[in-house]
């Protein structure tokens, strides 16, 4: 399953619009990831994150339509592993989300989980997918060896 970018596929599923679907993607990408060589604490910090963009599709993107789904996609190269989470909804602009770190949103929920994301992961990416829902793309890097 390698592409002409080096990475290998290493997971490609589609989970039901429901809050069981968040553990059991969890699950699956950790296992995938602490194959791919993460310690715990990478480990600790790539759940987080994929349970927080699990919980975005399934609630706000989906709104837990159980016509509609969430693709999972993990990819790794030799210096990244990669994980793109799908979901068929109405899509969203990141930058209409509100900073939960200003004053006046710090007691509000939105925004939490792409801040989180973020602090967890190396890279986040959202954009709108075609022709509905929006992709979230999280890449942690693997530390150099030495």
């Amino acid at each position: 399953m390698a592409s002409d970018t080096g990475s290998i596929g290493i997971l490609d599923r589609d989970y039901a619009s429901s809050l069981e679907s968040v553990d059991v993607a969890e699950a699956d990408i950790l296992g995938a990831a602490a194959e791919a060589g993460f310690g715990e604490d990478d480990q600790h910090g790539i759940g987080m994150a994929v349970r927080e963009c699990m919980v975005n599709a399934v609630v706000h993107g989906n709104r837990y339509n159980k016509n509609k789904r969430v693709h999972v996609r993990v990819t790794r190269s030799a210096s990244e592993f990669t994980i793109r989470i799908l979901d068929q909804g109405e899509g969203f602009e990141a930058e209409r989300v509100p900073d939960p770190l200003d004053e006046t949103n710090i007691l509000r929920h939105s925004g939490r989980g792409l801040f989180l994301m973020g602090a967890f992961m190396d890279d986040v990416k959202v954009q709108k997918a075609s022709p509905s829902g929006t992709e979230v793309t999280m890449v942690k890097s693997f530390a150099p060896r030495g």
